[in-house]
C-alpha cells in the first residue's frame, strides 16, 4: 500500500493543510483527513499514521488513494456513502405529504405519526412502514403534523389598505411639535410573587429561584411612544374600559402635550377606544374640549405590526418586565425608572414601511382593480 500510494505535497498544498488545522471551524473527519496527508507526506507509516490519528488503516489507505490518483480537494473532501434504497418513491412521498396535510381521521384531533404510517400500508404495497421513516420524509419538507399555529388571518380589503396607507404616510411625515403621532396600546401584566426569597448569584454559581409562585393578581399597562421623538409614557391601571382610556386621552391633551395644536393617536379599532368613551366619562363639554384636539387613526384589524406601540411594548417586557415582580408599588417603581432612562438616553423607534414599500412587497395583497374597457 506504501509503494503504491505514496503522498508527496507541494508547498502551497503543505501551508493549506497547516493552515487548515491551525484555525477554523472545520469537521473533525477533514482535520483527520489533514493530519494524514501531512504524516504521510513526512514519511510516517500507514500503521504510525492509523495510531496517532486514530482512525483505521484502511481510511488511511484510501485517504492517500484519493490524493494520489484524484487532487488535495478529493482527498478532503467527504467520499459520497452508500446507503440503503429509500422505503418510499418520490410519488409515495408527494403522497405521505399529501395525507400529512389533510383532515385527520374522524375521532382524532391531528395525524400523528403512528396514524400516517397505518394510512400509507393502506394507500401502497409496503406491507410495513415504520414512524422514523414517516418522520424522516416529513422532516424533508418541514412537516410536524403534531403541530399546529394559531394565527389571525386578516381580511385584506379595500378597507384595510386604506387604514394601512393612512397610518404609514403618518409616520412618514416630518415631526411637528404642533401636531405630533402618538402610538397607543394597553398589555396585561401579571403580578407574581416569590414564595420564597431567591438565592443570589454568586461566583460559578447562578441565581436560584424557587419554581413555587403566588398570584398576586393583574395589572393594565397603557402604554404610549411618539413616532417621531424619544418619548414614551406607561401608565398602571387596574382595568382597561372606556373610563380608563378616556383619562389617558386627556392625560395626552393636558399634560403630556399641553402646547400641540393637534395630535394623531395611532391605535387599533377596540371597542373602547372610540370618541364615545369620552362622552361616557366626562360632561358633554369637556369631553368635546378634549375630542377637538385629538384626531383617531385606526389601524386594519389583525394588523397590530402597523403600530410602532408594539415594538415599545416589546422593549419594555424584555428590559424591565421579564422577571416576577409581586407588588404594584414596586412595578410602578420600575417602569418609572426605565422610562426616564430610555426617555433620557434618545432611544427612538426606526421605521422603516413605508407606503412604496408596502405596495411593492404587498402588491399581492392589494385589491384587484377591475380594468376599464
Amino acid at each position: 500500500m506504501n509503494i503504491r500510494y505514496r503522498v508527496e505535497l507541494s508547498e502551497e498544498e503543505r501551508q493549506e493543510l497547516e493552515a487548515l488545522l491551525s484555525g477554523g471551524k472545520h469537521q473533525a473527519r477533514k482535520l483527520k483527513r489533514a493530519q494524514v496527508l501531512l504524516a504521510a507526506d513526512a514519511g510516517a507509516s500507514d500503521e504510525t499514521i492509523a495510531s496517532t490519528v486514530r482512525v483505521g488503516g484502511s481510511t488511511v489507505y484510501r485517504i492517500k488513494r484519493r490524493f494520489v490518483e484524484g487532487n488535495l480537494e478529493r482527498a478532503l473532501s467527504e467520499e459520497p456513502r452508500p446507503g440503503a434504497a429509500r422505503k418510499l418513491s418520490g410519488r409515495e412521498t408527494a403522497l405521505l405529504v399529501a395525507t400529512a396535510c389533510s383532515n385527520p381521521p374522524s375521532g382524532r384531533k391531528r395525524w400523528t405519526l403512528e396514524l400516517l404510517a397505518d394510512e400509507m400500508v393502506k394507500l401502497t404495497e409496503h406491507e410495513s412502514l415504520s414512524r422514523d421513516t414517516v418522520r424522516r420524509r416529513l422532516a424533508e419538507d418541514g412537516l410536524k403534523p403534531w403541530r399546529k399555529d394559531m394565527w389571525c388571518i386578516p381580511q385584506v380589503d379595500g378597507a384595510y389598505v386604506a387604514r394601512m396607507e393612512d397610518v404609514l404616510d403618518l409616520y412618514a411625515q416630518d415631526p411637528d411639535p404642533k401636531r405630533p403621532v402618538v402610538c397607543f396600546d394597553e398589555t396585561p401584566m401579571q403580578l407574581i410573587g416569590e414564595t420564597r426569597m431567591p438565592i443570589p448569584a454568586a461566583p460559578g454559581q447562578l441565581e436560584r429561584y424557587d419554581y413555587e409562585y403566588k398570584r398576586n393578581g393583574t395589572v393594565n399597562l397603557f402604554v404610549f411612544v411618539d413616532a417621531h421623538e424619544p418619548w414614551r409614557h406607561v401608565k398602571v391601571t387596574d382595568q382597561k374600559t372606556a373610563r380608563d382610556f378616556a383619562h389617558c386621552m386627556r392625560d395626552l391633551v393636558d399634560q403630556h402635550y399641553r402646547d400641540a395644536d393637534r395630535i394623531r393617536v395611532v391605535m387599533d379599532n377596540l371597542s373602547t377606544h372610540s370618541p364615545g368613551a369620552l362622552y361616557e366619562t366626562f360632561p358633554a363639554a369637556e369631553a368635546h374640549r378634549i375630542l377637538q384636539r385629538l384626531e383617531f387613526h385606526y389601524t386594519p384589524k389583525h394588523a397590530s405590526w402597523l403600530n410602532m406601540v408594539e415594538i415599545e411594548i416589546s422593549v419594555l417586557h424584555g428590559q424591565c418586565l421579564d422577571r416576577r415582580i409581586g407588588e404594584r408599588d414596586f412595578l410602578e417603581s420600575e417602569i418609572a425608572e426605565w422610562q426616564q432612562n430610555r426617555n433620557a438616553s434618545g432611544a427612538r423607534i426606526n421605521w422603516r414601511f413605508t407606503t412604496t414599500k408596502a405596495r411593492e412587497k404587498l402588491a399581492r395583497l392589494y385589491p384587484v382593480t377591475p380594468k376599464e374597457s
